[in-house]
């Protein structure tokens, strides 16, 4: 069995991974909590990685959160992922680890990047303000993979996903991003019978959506590709591939998918004092298409399945 080690098997990301690896089979998955194993520490991640013999590893640990937690905490979005990036990748190099799987994020792009974006646009402008910090981790992400990868002869990779959500989601109501947050919101309101459900800005920006079981299969997806293949369609210094469904649609669209979901009756009003954001951000997924992968999982589809999921742990989810 290939030993496969998970960085992150308790986030969504992470746990999905864990789910298709797991249903796969043929994997002996090692992970280790937080309590057990400080990401940020390079003795410990040194020590893990001598100790373990691992052959794989998907690094799908980070420090995540929403407009308001980068807005006030930038100094550790950028340290914390910085440090667990390089204390994994060197680690796992010294110890001889030959693939590892690195996911990014969208938000690596420029803030006016052209729609769809295509991966080699990085670099090529400012990054939006209010996440730069994290942007420019991730961003060191990718080159420590690549210049690992021409230095060393390894076979370290990057993907890049769009805006992921389900199970296993942030549903905190200030620090969630905007499906986990709608979802909440629609369905206390259903609770309480509430009239109406206010979303901010006019509705018409452009968003892309990924239900997490679908970014665990494209992660697995490029991992288990053949070097020759990846190399093909793939260069040396921009080797990063986008993971989303290649489908967008508005925050009005959104929202009233979310009502069919949630099972809301009222009203879905706009307040269009508030912002609105980039009006479209979008990812060109015709390179990982060429490589074989596809997303499978509807919005409608991949809402309700986290809507079940929602309300299996709707107790414990209160408290957060």
């Amino acid at each position: 069995m290939k030993k496969v080690y998970i960085a992150g098997h308790r986030g969504m990301v992470g746990s999905a991974i864990v789910r298709k690896l797991e249903a796969i089979g043929g994997f002996d998955i090692v992970s280790r909590e937080r309590e057990l194993l400080d990401l940020t520490s390079q003795a410990e991640v040194q020590d893990f990685f001598q100790s373990e013999k691992i052959e794989q590893v998907y690094l799908a640990a980070a420090k995540v959160g929403g407009i308001h937690a980068n807005n006030t905490y930038p100094a550790e979005f950028i340290y914390e992922n910085l440090m667990m990036e390089c204390n994994i990748i060197h680690q796992a190099y010294a110890a001889g680890v030959k693939q590892l799987l690195f996911l990014g994020s969208s938000c690596i792009y420029p803030k006016l990047a052209q729609q769809p974006m295509v991966e080699t646009v990085l670099l090529n402008g400012h990054l939006e303000a209010t996440n730069e910090p994290y942007a420019i981790a991730k961003i060191a992400g990718i080159k420590l993979c690549e210049s690992y990868n021409r230095q060393y002869g390894v076979d370290y990779r990057s993907v890049m996903p769009t805006n992921l959500y389900g199970e296993n989601d942030n549903f905190h109501p200030e620090n969630s991003h905007v499906i986990p947050a709608m979802m909440r919101r629609f369905h206390e309101a259903k609770l309480r019978d509430d009239k109406e459900v206010v979303v901010w800005g006019t509705g018409t920006p452009m968003r892309e959506f990924l239900h997490v079981d679908d970014m665990a299969a494209a992660c697995i997806h490029v991992m288990e590709l053949d070097k020759t293949i990846y190399s093909e369609h793939t260069q040396p210094m921009m080797s990063h591939i986008n993971v989303g469904s290649g489908v967008d649609c508005t925050i009005r669209q959104l929202a009233e998918t979310m009502k069919v979901v949630v099972g809301f009756e009222g009203e879905i009003l706009f307040d269009t004092s508030k912002p609105d954001g980039t009006p479209r951000k979008l990812m060109d997924v015709s390179r990982l298409e060429r490589l074989g992968w596809k997303a499978s999982v509807s919005l409608q589809d991949g809402l309700e399945m986290t809507y079940h999921w929602f309300l299996e742990h709707a107790a414990e989810l209160r408290s957060v």
